[in-house]
């Protein structure tokens, strides 16, 4: 790729960045995207052999292009959502180029727009779009020494139980992912002790609906902002074995070893807080306060589905949780691996414009960043609770596409008074280049 200009560079081809490119190219906006490895590439190599979607494929796609060979109320598997996006992405003609890294992005001097320099050469690009998502870094604590005589991994590089050594796992964090692996683990013959912290844990069925239809007409996917003081609780959600709703006491009941926030670590010993039992209730009570909203929605607008009392059971609190373990030593417990599915940090030291906190985090607002030009997409929480889920990046990138749209309305301002809401004033003064085609394969 020779040295080039382009009016928008996007960074990344996930869903994100796939996302992106339909909007800008509806609004007949000149960009490239840029992706280091093949598109969706995370979802291929960065998850585990048995990972499925989280939400119904009916829900958590684009709204250009169903899942051919899934069901509607079934489950996409991880190949085949990265085969999903690269086949959108052929649809739209999306301009995505593999194999090339982006190095660094810096504003010029003296001119607008930014100097791109990446593995392939240069690009100017008048707007910068930072689509890499969040899962940049993974974050395991600095608990258990390097050295210690366990084998440590992070959720990340989990691919299935034949990579582990024999013994018992530790899973660290009850999220989606922690759930889900532990309760592989156990299914595969494996002792499981498993690290629950704080948690949202929804029904993945009620009444003949999913949770995410649920949450759609409650109004919940529009939060603005997690409720204060749950900014870092995790979603306990699986769509695995056909989609059930996560139950710490069935869990606890099929041989899992629940236990508390994982503390402190020394003489080989693991300590354990004392907030399990606090952990579990506090995820019931928002189970049930969801039913109850559910139940309500359903008298009020008279809806005809089948009542589910069996639902509210909760039953007796396991032994593990009545009488939790403060401490373990993991040897005498036979705990060879210890698995951290504790979330990842974001990554942005090739973005070098003031568009970051003191601690790189992103500074914007709905992806609009504090740097006039550059934009973030595919965060959670980025514009409300749903930019986290597939259907909820392609809106968050039309508001984005939108904002772009407008900017280069008021860039093309010559004194004739433009509308820059007008198609006439989007027309853009940067020479155009012809655009590359898809590269799904990452050769260069």
């Amino acid at each position: 790729m020779a040295d080039c200009e382009t009016e928008v560079l996007v960074v990344g081809a996930g869903q994100a960045g796939v996302a992106m490119s339909e909007h800008l190219g509806a609004r007949g906006i000149p960009h490239l995207v840029l992706e280091r490895d093949r598109i969706a590439e995370r979802w291929r190599t960065g998850r585990w052999d048995s990972l499925v979607a989280n939400g119904p494929a009916w829900h958590d796609r684009f709204p250009g292009l169903r899942f051919e060979d899934v069901d509607p109320d079934g489950f996409a598997a991880k190949d085949q959502i990265a085969d999903y996006f690269v086949a959108y992405a052929e649809k739209i003609a999306a301009p995505i180029r593999c194999g090339v890294e982006v190095q660094r992005v810096r504003r010029n001097i003296g001119r607008p727009g930014f100097r791109v320099e990446t593995s392939d050469g240069t690009i100017d690009a008048r707007f910068v779009v930072a689509a890499t998502g969040p899962f940049q870094t993974p974050v395991i604590p600095p608990i258990v020494p390097e050295d210690a005589d366990v084998t440590q991994l992070h959720s990340s590089s989990y691919r299935n139980p034949r990579q582990l050594p024999e013994g018992a796992v530790l899973v660290v964090g009850a999220g989606s992912s922690g759930v889900q692996i532990a309760d592989e683990l156990q299914r595969s013959g494996r002792k499981v002790y498993l690290s629950v912290g704080p948690h949202d844990r929804p029904p993945r069925r009620y009444r003949g609906r999913d949770f995410c239809w649920w949450l759609g007409v409650l109004n919940k996917w529009d939060a603005a902002a997690p409720p204060r003081g749950a900014e870092h609780v995790t979603i306990a959600v699986s769509g695995a074995q056909g989609g059930r709703t996560v139950d710490f006491r069935a869990l606890a009941a099929g041989g899992i070893t629940l236990v508390g926030v994982t503390r402190a670590f020394d003489g080989g010993r693991m300590h354990f807080a004392d907030d399990l039992r606090e952990n579990i209730a506090n995820g019931d009570a928002g189970y049930l306060a969801l039913l109850d909203e559910a139940d309500a929605y359903i008298a009020r607008n008279g809806l005809d589905l089948p009542e589910e009392p069996q639902a509210r059971a909760l039953g007796p609190d396991p032994d593990c949780v009545a009488d939790p373990i403060f401490e373990l030593d993991l040897a005498e417990a036979g705990i060879t691996t210890i698995i951290w599915a504790t979330g990842f940090r974001s990554d942005y030291g090739w973005l070098q414009v003031d568009a970051l906190d003191d601690n790189g985090r992103p500074r914007h607002s709905r992806g609009v960043s504090a740097e006039p030009g550059v934009y973030f997409l595919g965060l959670p929480w980025l514009s409300r609770r749903g930019s986290s889920f597939i259907w909820g990046v392609w809106h968050d990138a039309a508001y984005v596409a939108e904002h772009i749209s407008i900017q280069r309305g008021y860039l093309a301002y010559a004194g004739d008074a433009l509308d820059p809401h007008s198609p006439g004033a989007a027309a853009s003064r940067l020479d155009r280049h012809p655009e590359p085609t898809v590269n799904p394969t990452g050769a260069a």
